[in-house]
């Protein structure tokens, strides 16, 4: 295996798969807009210099920006054999084209392709969207008591490294969680517990319309992001973590006291 390509490599879970490849003393290739290789999805000139000698690549796009499907074809027509693409769980039910299209598109390029489809991340809360809230005292979803499987990025990026670097992987979607499924309010409970604060939690489509009404968002925005969270269900927890990597999966409870502790 040659050089490997980690595209958003200075966000949540890019900059932690590098870390993984890297101890294993792989090669790797940092790309994003301000990594060590720079990288744009709407730049296509910078293409060509990150994938230029990849025979593996980490796909994944920021929030709500497609993977172009022009450059997976381009990334197999350079040389790269394994293709593992950052998805996320409940896509179907959640309606999100975006996602389903980046599977469709990997699945068809020609490549081994692996599909790492992610609960929650445990860092939405410290390093995502949610932090400001929850320094605020108070964050609003409306998904009320339904209970998630939070996974923590640095399982996410481990099932990746495993999935970029040995056999066995090739076709496999991976539907990745924490050990456990927690509400909101549970999580921001544990959240509670090891930082000391107390974090309330407004689950209601009438609380989360009324947040984002305060912050000026477009209301048409907000009833689609209502009619999406609906949609939502209680999820069960995998074994997929433990199975691909080997270990046990990160419990929310450790990783609130880990990000959260002061």
């Amino acid at each position: 295996m040659d050089e490997i390509l980690v595209l958003g490599a200075t966000g949540t879970t890019g900059k932690r798969v590098v870390r993984e490849l890297e101890a294993r003393g792989l090669s790797v290739r940092a790309a994003s807009r301000h990594g060590r290789v720079r990288f744009d999805w709407g730049e296509k000139d910078t293409w060509a210099p990150a994938l230029t000698g990849a025979r593996a690549v980490y796909l994944m796009a920021p929030h709500e920006l497609p993977v172009d499907p022009e450059f997976v074809h381009e990334a197999v027509a350079r040389g790269a054999r394994r293709v593992v693409l950052l998805s996320s769980r409940g896509i179907e039910e959640m309606g999100d084209e975006r996602l389903l299209g980046a599977e469709a598109t990997v699945r068809g390029s020609g490549a081994e392709w692996t599909v790492v489809r992610a609960d929650w991340f445990d860092q939405n809360f410290d390093e995502g969207f949610f932090r400001p809230a929850i320094e605020a005292g108070a964050l609003a979803v409306p998904v009320g008591d339904v209970r998630q499987g939070f996974v923590d990025a640095d399982d996410i990026a481990a099932v990746a490294a495993v999935a970029l670097t040995e056999e066995g992987h090739a076709g496999r979607t991976y539907e990745v969680t924490g050990p456990r499924a927690l509400s909101f309010a549970e999580a921001l409970a544990l959240i509670g517990e090891a930082s000391g604060r107390t974090v309330r939690f407004f689950g209601t489509a009438e609380e989360y319309r009324a947040q984002q009404d305060s912050i000026g968002m477009p209301r048409e925005r907000t009833e689609a992001e209502i009619e999406a969270f609906a949609q939502l269900k209680d999820t069960e927890p995998t074994e997929d973590v433990p199975r691909v990597t080997g270990r046990a999966a990160i419990d929310f409870a450790t990783y609130a006291v880990r990000a959260w502790t002061t």
